[in-house]
């Protein structure tokens, strides 16, 4: 099956930045021309005071004709709700979002964000759990994401993928314990693998990790301008 992760950036169009134009119907078309099983979205809004808060989720699903779940992480801008979501083309049975712990002494002088773990479960002829994250810019952040990570994936019953914009590059020693428990499918690259920026991708920030019993068969990084992400995409067999 396939399955695909997307940093949207609340849907801004990274072609226009300078007007700053939310073009949702663009990443939903770029969902749909892939055909995943389902999608996990980094950088969402909900409905907040702020107009240009709206119900993003339901928007996607309603272009899509899926159904998707929206996972608080922080409260923006004078309370606009900012976090992650699933949007997916088959029933989704329980959710559920864990929060990761801020620092309690911040250690660096670079913007501090309250970040969370979606947890989803999933019917594809069997369960299937899917976790999504969206990590946060200082080590000490990325350390207790990490953590939570490692918690929560090692409590599931079912097979299971972790996937999102983690601000870390593979290299990263803070990453390490994820890959000492699961599989970046980016082993099964057939392409380039490079994630940000959209227009000059330089780096991989963003990953699809799955667990010890399913196969890796093949990771793309489609080359698009939408988001300032690349989105990326794995196809996985369930053993």
């Amino acid at each position: 099956m396939r399955i695909m992760t997307y940093n949207i950036q609340h849907g801004l169009d990274y072609r226009t930045p300078e007007n700053e134009r939310i073009d949702l119907l663009q990443i939903a078309r770029i969902i749909r021309d892939y055909q995943p099983l389902f999608c996990t979205l980094n950088e969402v809004r909900n409905a907040g005071p702020h107009p240009e808060y709206t119900d993003q989720v339901r928007i996607l699903c309603d272009e899509l004709g899926w159904q998707g779940f929206f996972a608080q992480a922080t409260l923006l801008e004078n309370g606009n709700p900012y976090g992650n979501a699933i949007v997916s083309s088959v029933p989704i049975l329980e959710t559920e979002v864990i929060p990761i712990p801020d620092p309690p002494i911040r250690k660096y002088d670079g913007y501090y964000e309250t970040r969370c773990i979606l947890r989803a479960v999933l019917d594809v002829g069997q369960p299937f759990t899917v976790f999504t994250s969206h990590f946060g810019l200082n080590p000490d952040e990325a350390e207790n994401a990490v953590r939570t990570t490692v918690e929560a994936v090692s409590k599931c019953k079912t097979p299971f993928c972790f996937q999102g914009d983690l601000n870390l590059e593979p290299g990263s020693p803070i990453l390490r314990p994820l890959y000492e428990i699961m599989t970046d499918t980016a082993v099964k690259a057939d392409g380039p693998i490079l994630t940000f920026d959209s227009v000059d991708p330089r780096i991989k920030i963003d990953y699809i990790f799955v667990s010890r019993d399913v196969t890796p068969l093949r990771f793309r990084v489609p080359c698009l301008i939408a988001s300032d992400h690349n989105p990326c995409y794995a196809e996985i067999l369930l053993r």
